[in-house]
């Protein structure tokens, strides 16, 4: 960072060979910095940059050499600032680590343009062109594409999480630091030019100083709801289209005989936001309907926007162009009778479509504002309706030697709206199955006095599917319910509704947490029956029930689950109307925090496997519900790798995928990464269903290794978490988990009870609050025990083994890239200073010797296995980021180390407890998947 002409940046990348191509980002990282720099000087003078620039100097040498004076001299100079002052070095420290984000991701953007703009293909996969160019050589046959295209669905799926600490003010300035680089990058500029440019930088970042970067109370639902719509504005709405035209054309170059054809809409987008209610109190029916009423406001607008842009456009006259006769029919229609537009029928066409648009708009209860004056219409009935008249312009384009205008704006809009319709994202409902048992238990109480929860899972089962099979309902208008379950019963009826209103689609899925038994299965299927979204005499299903398996114990036992399931005739029934599919979702945090990475990833590609062949065997299609989060210790990393590790079968039906916290952001917020990493879900899904639909299972061994391997880390992590005394008091005081829990980063409670016991935690936070103490614990914990004990029982085969499954098995690769990624962002000096923070001197020194312990033979079983000598060998430019990177992190923590004494100690001063939550922003910016 640049701060009053001292280059920060330019001595730490000056210190490095960069090779040619990294020169980009070095130029750019100095730029946002220096820009920072002279921001901070001019608002906040020199003063402020000479602490800065001191305690940066500091943190380098604790850092690189272990400097105990160094340490001390930190020490001091942290204490010794003042509140004001502490608030102002932290923000320099934070804004430097956003800025520095944009600009790699920027450098990512760029490389990916130099791959394409020389013709190349991406040397790592996962890009369209790359994919379709394997297919080709493979050889796949036309019809094998047709039909997974006609089956599958492709569905990432927003979550609200409290691990997305930035506001939305903030991320719409950062956007614009990203255009403006962009715009730096790819034209060649005059010198007014270049210095409009600049001034936009200056004029953003001075914007986002002078912004707050913290909340001023908790987040509601709805604004989470409203965040979560500025992705679609810089994103999906273009990229999605974009993405569905460039593999139509890229397939029609593969082979003529798919020139002209469409393919089907099976890239959706989902969202959690608004209709999860596990464990939010905050999540209603009122919610809910708030949340697809901002949804289809949103997407009309798009859409209103899009047909007032393409009336500009499509001025053809009936003097150039010949129309079909179905245009005619559709310009008869309509009331446009503007003598200026009578020898243009495709302005009147759209003057039409616009006006029964904003029919529906208004007919939804959305305040519209046309663009222009607008005849009374008929609303659309659906956006089915919408879209067959604008396939109408479509078809009479080509028809009439207008192709290349009809694969223009209007290809794009017509594909927009096949895909998100009246309802922009397809909103699951969510909820614990605790809450469905207690309800089902009072409706059956006050019905007929049936002892529901006594029952065994039997005889629940039994009753269950006899209530399903009878016509009478179990509600009475005339009979009292509690409030939960009044609750429960008025969220469905509210979905049952939004279908009426705007489509089934709109609310296609029952997510169903902690789900352990088939009876957890058919109590929603009642409620469902309830409010009339399950027919059973018609075998109507309007929703798909997804049970999520979380737990380690769950996921052992979710086959069998699924086999009883799909036994019961009467409930595949209810399949049949849907295609014979069903979903379940797989948890990768909660079973992370019960067992552990190594045995977390191990279950749960054992639960794949399982559940395969119990829907093979009952020949029902699987689609797996991927619940990954952010950080590798709930199920993160790159997504492409990540679903070529899954077991053949995995994707016959499609896959979702939940994007969850600060990783939406940095997926999505920029518009070419979002489109590239869209690319990479489809890519890999291809790849895995089409070119490895059979490819060989593990070797015998390599499982057994795993089984073994899996049984050692998963004693290793239960021993320490959850049998060592005083291990959760460790984990509260040496972690910022109390403050988290206090910060306004999302909606939800940071537990699920009023208890601080790691059991009643939330996934999150847990992971949370080990990243911002730099450990990382629930990423690697139990690798290192594992390996030891795997070598010593078999001391000549068993590392030999370990090598060859890094070598051959995808999923034991992905594993350790991830494990080495993590391990590199680990700093087991930092997180030495924060187990001063607990009080109990002999309990954080056991529980810390045993913690560093872990560290070194984790991270040594791991460089012997791959066969490297460092952290991130064999990906040079992570390890040339984080190297960037950490000199700017660590001041943070260290200031964060001393804020939370002051506060602990009796400091409760609103600027210490403000800093705090700066200093929390700053790391989990730095770090990018903390969460």
């Amino acid at each position: 960072m640049d701060l009053g002409g001292r280059d920060w940046t330019g001595r730490i990348m000056n210190m490095l060979e960069l090779p040619d191509r990294e020169r980009a980002l070095r130029d750019d990282v100095r730029l946002v910095g220096r820009v920072l720099g002279d921001t901070v000087r001019e608002q906040q003078g020199e003063a402020v940059f000479a602490t800065v620039e001191r305690i940066r100097q500091i943190s380098i040498a604790f850092r690189r050499e272990g400097d105990a004076g160094a340490r001390r001299e930190l020490e001091a100079m942290l204490d010794s600032l003042s509140h004001d002052r502490t608030i102002e070095v932290v923000r320099a420290f934070s804004y430097f680590s956003h800025l520095a984000n944009i600009a790699e991701d920027q450098h990512q953007i760029r490389c990916m343009r130099a791959t394409a703009d020389g013709g190349g293909q991406s040397t790592s996969g996962g890009t369209i062109q790359s994919t379709l160019a394997a297919l080709k050589l493979a050889q796949v046959p036309r019809a094998t594409l047709q039909a997974l295209f006609d089956t599958i669905l492709v569905s990432p799926v927003l979550t609200a999480h409290p691990t997305e600490v930035r506001r939305k003010s903030v991320l719409d300035r950062e956007i614009e630091v990203s255009q403006l680089l962009a715009g730096r990058d790819r034209m060649a500029l005059t010198p007014a030019e270049t210095a409009a440019i600049d001034d936009g930088l200056s004029r953003a970042i001075l914007i986002l100083w002078q912004t707050s970067q913290l909340r001023r109370g908790r987040p509601t639902v709805v604004d989470e709801v409203a965040n979560g719509l500025s992705y679609y504005d810089h994103t999906f709405f273009r990229e999605l289209p974009g993405l569905y035209a460039d593999l139509e054309d890229g397939l029609a170059a593969i082979d003529p005989a798919w020139h002209n054809m469409e393919l089907p809409s099976f890239i959706r987008m989902g969202s959690w936001i608004g209709g999860d209610r596990d464990g939010n109190p905050f999540v209603n029916a009122d919610v809910l309907r708030q949340a697809i009423d901002m949804q289809s406001k949103r997407v009309l607008d798009f859409y209103l926007d899009e047909l007032h842009l393409l009336g500009g456009e499509l001025s053809l006259n009936r003097s150039r162009v010949s129309v079909s006769s179905q245009l005619e029919e559709l310009v008869r229609r309509t009331s446009d009778d503007s003598p200026r537009r009578a020898s243009e029928p495709y302005r009147q066409a759209i003057v039409g479509i616009y006006a029964r648009l904003v029919a529906s708009a208004r007919g939804l209860g959305q305040h519209v504002l046309p663009r222009h004056e607008v005849a009374d219409a008929k609303p659309y009935g659906s956006s089915a309706e919408l879209r067959s008249d604008l396939d109408i312009l479509y078809r009479s384009l080509l028809a009439n030697g207008s192709a290349m205008i009809a694969r223009g704006r209007l290809r794009g809009l017509r594909r927009a709206v096949e895909v998100f319709g009246f309802h922009l994202a397809s909103i699951d409902l969510r909820q614990n199955s605790d809450v469905h048992e207690r309800t089902l238990a009072e409706l059956f109480a006050v019905g007929s006095g049936v002892d529901y929860l006594r029952m065994d899972e039997p005889a629940r089962t039994a009753l269950l599917l006899a209530e399903l099979a009878t016509a009478r309902p179990l509600i009475s208008p005339f009979l009292t319910y509690s409030d939960e379950t009044t609750g429960e019963l008025n969220i469905l009826r509210t979905a049952a509704k939004i279908h009426r209103q705007h489509g089934k689609d709109a609310v296609p899925n029952y997510v169903i947490s902690k789900a352990t038994t088939v009876s957890d299965v058919l109590e929603v299927a009642l409620l469902l029956k309830e409010v009339g979204l399950l027919q059973t005499s018609e075998a109507r299903l309007d929703l798909n029930i997804v049970p999520l398996f979380e737990t380690i114990d769950d996921l052992r036992n979710c086959g069998k689950v699924m086999d009883l399931l799909l036994s019961i005739t009467d409930y595949t029934r209810l399949l049949d109307g849907r295609g014979r599919i069903q979903e379940v979702m797989i948890g990768y945090s909660d079973s992370n925090k019960d067992g552990g990475f190594l045995t977390s990833g191990w279950e749960l590609y054992k639960a794949e496997m399982a559940l395969i062949g119990v829907f093979r065997s009952h020949h029902v299609g699987l689609r797996l519900f991927h619940g990954r989060g952010g950080s590798v210790g709930r199920g993160g990393g790159p997504s492409y790798n990540a679903i070529l590790a899954q077991p053949a079968g995995a994707v016959e039906a499609g896959i979702r995928v939940t994007e969850q916290g600060e990783v939406i952001a940095g997926k999505f917020l920029n518009p070419e990464l979002g489109r590239q990493n869209l690319e990479h879900l489809v890519a890999a899904m291809l790849e895995l269903a089409l070119l490895h639909p059979q490819q060989a299972a593990p070797r015998p061994e390599f499982i057994e290794a795993m089984e073994e391997l899996s049984e050692h880390a998963y004693r290793a992590y239960r021993a320490l978490v959850y049998e060592t005394e005083g291990f959760e008091r460790y984990f509260w005081e040496s972690t910022v988990i109390g403050e988290i829990a206090n910060l306004h980063i999302g909606s939800r409670p940071a537990s699920r009870k009023k208890s601080t016991r790691v059991e009643d935690l939330r996934a999150i936070p847990w992971v949370f609050g080990w990243a911002q103490c730099r450990l990382m614990l629930p990423a690697w914990y139990g690798f290192g025990s594992a390996v030891s004990a795997w070598i010593k029982a078999h001391p000549d085969s068993g590392m030999p083994l370990l090598q060859a499954m890094a070598s051959e098995w995808p999923f034991f690769q992905t594993l350790l890239s991830n494990m080495d990624m993590v391990l590199a962002k680990s700093d087991i000096g930092i997180a030495a200073r924060y187990k001063e923070l607990v009080g109990d001197a002999q309990l954080r020194e056991a529980i810390f010797s045993r913690l560093r312990g872990e560290y070194e033979n984790s991270k040594q079983a791991l460089l012997t296995i791959l066969g490297q000598q460092t952290l991130l060998e064999r990906n040079p430019a992570l390890a040339r980021t984080i190297r960037d990177r950490f000199p700017y992190i660590d001041p943070l923590n260290h200031v964060q180390l001393e804020l939370l004494k002051r506060y602990r100690a009796g400091d409760t001063d609103e600027r210490v407890v403000q800093a705090i939550h700066l200093t929390i922003n700053g790391i989990a910016a730095g770090l990018r998947n903390s969460g």
